[in-house]
């Protein structure tokens, strides 16, 4: 299944940025090198093992420099691709092609990281798991569009976008408001109807706090294994059994005991914040007008 688009709202301002902080006053080193009726046509490969996400934010790249430039793909974001594969064309304006090169990289490196270790939390559930992997808030600033998608394409989910986008009572909320049942007394009180009230909790007291309140999502966090078993338990013999999210602590290797327990939500802030970026190569060949001169 194809991830939900991106928008191209967003990702015409992440390009603007990342352009205007490589390119400055232009690429020099072209200009001064490449002939200006050079024509070149290059491959993305994967070096590496990965899940592919980012094409059409590599595309908008180097159309941004050249709407002239031939953008194919050669494979779609979600997809798996084994060291070695071409991912897409690229063939244009030999300037073009090199000005647009490490912006567009950069970027769909990026994403292909985060889609890659997405995967691999995806594909630790148990067979016919319901539980869902999701991120977290923990992104790179300016880049939440593309590394959101970049979950999506790998098989994960969407935690709150921003802070408008649910009522979420962390820790220090609970600090302010003097304990769990304020705070969620509050936010019932003045929260649109529309949203469900999410507390997280620190341990079994709270959560017993947070059951009696009436939140619709708990999130239990830094909390073992053995406490999470106790807290499910607890919730399943609650007259109004909300929805169980796990954060904190979650390794690669406590994926399936988790989902095995019951619990509903695993969000991860490593699938973001904890991932690198692949390698993806553009490999160039030269084809138009001007061949350099070998002899």
């Amino acid at each position: 299944m194809s991830p939900a688009e991106l928008s191209p709202l967003e990702v015409d301002r992440i390009i603007e940025v990342a352009l205007a902080e490589d390119l400055a006053a232009g690429d020099v080193t072209s200009r001064t090198v490449v002939p200006p009726d050079a024509v070149a046509r290059g491959t993305l490969v994967a070096r590496e093992p990965l899940v592919l996400a980012g094409l059409s934010v590599a595309a908008r790249v180097f159309a941004r420099i050249d709407p002239a430039v031939r953008f194919t793909p050669l494979a779609a974001d979600g997809a798996s691709l084994a060291k070695g594969t071409a991912a897409a064309r690229v063939e244009g304006s030999a300037h073009a092609v090199l000005v647009a090169e490490r912006t567009a990289l950069n970027l769909l490196q990026r994403m292909c990281g985060v889609a890659t270790l997405t995967r691999r939390h995806v594909d630790a559930l148990p067979p016919r798991s319901g539980a869902r992997i999701t991120d977290t808030r923990k992104t790179t600033p300016g880049l939440r569009a593309l590394d959101r998608y970049a979950v999506r394409a790998g098989g994960g989910f969407n935690h709150r976008n921003d802070l408008s986008s649910a009522v979420l009572i962390k820790d220090n909320h609970v600090a302010v408001c003097g304990g769990v049942t304020a705070a969620i007394a509050r936010a019932r009180r003045t929260a649109p109807h529309t949203m469900r009230i999410e507390c997280e909790v620190q341990d079994l007291a709270e959560l017993s706090e947070a059951l009696a309140a009436g939140a619709d999502v708990i999130m239990l966090d830094n909390f073992d294994d053995e406490a999470v078993a106790e807290a499910l338990r607890r919730v399943r013999a609650s007259a109004k059994a909300p929805v169980v999210e796990v954060s904190g602590g979650l390794t690669l290797s406590r994926i399936p005991t988790l989902a095995a327990l019951g619990v509903d939500v695993l969000s991860v802030g490593a699938l973001t914040h904890g991932a690198r970026a692949v390698d993806i190569a553009l490999d160039l060949e030269v084809t138009g007008a001007w061949a350099p001169d070998v002899g």
